[in-house]
């Protein structure tokens, strides 16, 4: 059974999205047969969000008020568990987040090429796409408590800093839709977002909302990221971005405190049912996109659980493995290991603030112990990765995929 399609007691309404007609003039008919430039021409439909700032919550059917109470009990004891382990597992975990946010926008790559990237090495336009989403969900969680509508711009400035910084720094000027394929108007999208002069009193009133202290948590942040996807406000990165605002979220409110939860790789068992959440709070119906934020928060404490459980095996062996003596650069390596899981010498050395020739030497000790592996002939520059846990993530992403049905 998939999330949206769970049988439930109708809530009572929330104000549905209405729509305004307007003109649409294309500068890029220009390449187009006639006949596709008569379909991109004309009066089109687009949205007009409601203000939400102080409206009341409606009363959930028992099923989703259940629900939302048992995710933010699942995500406050795994960051409670995640917390008070000495480990580094909380650069790992938000590096899963982004990466899986990322691919609900199909954008791929395996774990080794997210970590080449993160080191700033080649490895392809997803994998720093993928990495600006890292950037974008610690600037999320640094700026929780400052939640408005200028880190909210910050954030999405992350995500497309390396590749379309042009689109970046404010809210968008033109019109956007979502769906259509190719097309070059609106006219065909399965949804048309606010007319981009709505755009700026739409989020200044979901800053309010997302910042009210008067609201059950999870249904708030359910709620205020179906309305940021609904107003879509940048022209680009609006997906990935409403999903960092969903940690801001958790952690300004205090459902987490020390982790991110991946709550994005539980939302990638159904991404349709995610889809049909949104829709359905767009025609006034909060319920779905709650309770489709509650079995992917469980799901993501489920499998986060796992790969928490996969990491500290490997880190045991490790410990077995490693000849290097307690306190030494090849011991202490071992935690950067966990978070970063390809280093260099450079990395290394800034790791754990000694000398490049030092940490040299704490690499070559734990590739000798079979814990690092050299990637590449190169002599010069050369970086090493450490095979299980690159494994672990993979391994993570896919169970993240595989789809739960009922």
């Amino acid at each position: 059974m998939r999330i949206s399609d769970a049988p439930h007691e109708a809530a009572p309404a929330w104000p549905a999205v209405a729509f305004e007609t307007l003109p649409w003039r294309s500068a890029a008919d220009e390449g187009q047969s006639r006949r596709a430039a008569l379909r991109s021409r004309g009066l089109y439909e687009a949205a007009v969000p409601p203000f939400i700032a102080n409206l009341p919550l409606p009363r959930l059917d028992d099923e989703t008020a259940a629900a939302a109470e048992d995710a933010v009990t699942a995500l406050g004891r795994f960051d409670g568990e995640v917390g008070a382990v000495a480990a580094p597992f909380s650069a790992i975990l938000l590096r899963s987040e982004s990466a899986a946010s990322s691919e609900i926008e199909q954008l791929t790559a395996t774990a080794k090429n997210i970590a080449l990237a993160e080191l700033g090495r080649g490895s392809g336009k997803n994998s720093r796409s993928i990495v600006g989403n890292v950037r974008a969900m610690e600037a999320a969680i640094d700026m929780a408590n400052e939640l408005d509508a200028s880190s909210i711009i910050a954030m999405q400035a992350e995500i497309l800093r390396d590749d379309q910084p042009e689109l970046t720094g404010g809210w968008r000027k033109q019109q956007v839709w979502i769906g259509g394929g190719y097309s070059n108007s609106p006219h065909t999208a399965s949804f048309v977002p606010p007319h981009q002069d709505r755009v700026p009193d739409l989020m200044n009133d979901l800053v309010a909302f997302a910042t009210r202290s008067d609201l059950p948590a999870f249904a708030q942040i359910a709620i205020a990221h179906a309305q940021f996807e609904t107003v879509h406000p940048f022209p680009d990165g609006n997906g990935r971005t409403g999903r960092a605002l969903i940690q801001a979220m958790l952690h300004r409110l205090g459902v987490t405190r020390n982790v991110t939860v991946p709550v994005s790789a539980g939302l990638l068992r159904d991404t349709a049912g995610y889809f049909e959440a949104l829709t359905a709070y767009r025609a006034g119906d909060v319920a779905p996109i709650i309770r489709a934020l509650a079995g992917a928060s469980l799901a993501a404490v489920v499998n986060g659980r796992q790969l928490v459980t996969d990491l500290t095996a490997i880190r045991v062996e490790w410990e077995r493995a490693a000849s290097a003596r307690a306190g030494s650069a090849g011991r202490r390596l071992l935690d950067v290991l966990q978070r970063q899981p390809i280093i260099d010498a450079n990395l290394a050395s800034d790791a754990l603030r000694i000398s490049a020739r030092n940490a040299q030497g704490g690499i070559d000790r734990l590739v000798e112990d079979g814990i690092l592996h050299k990637i590449g002939s190169a002599e010069r520059n050369r970086a090493y990765e450490a095979r299980e846990v690159l494994i672990a993530l993979d391994e993570f992403a896919a169970r993240a995929k595989r789809v739960r049905r009922g």
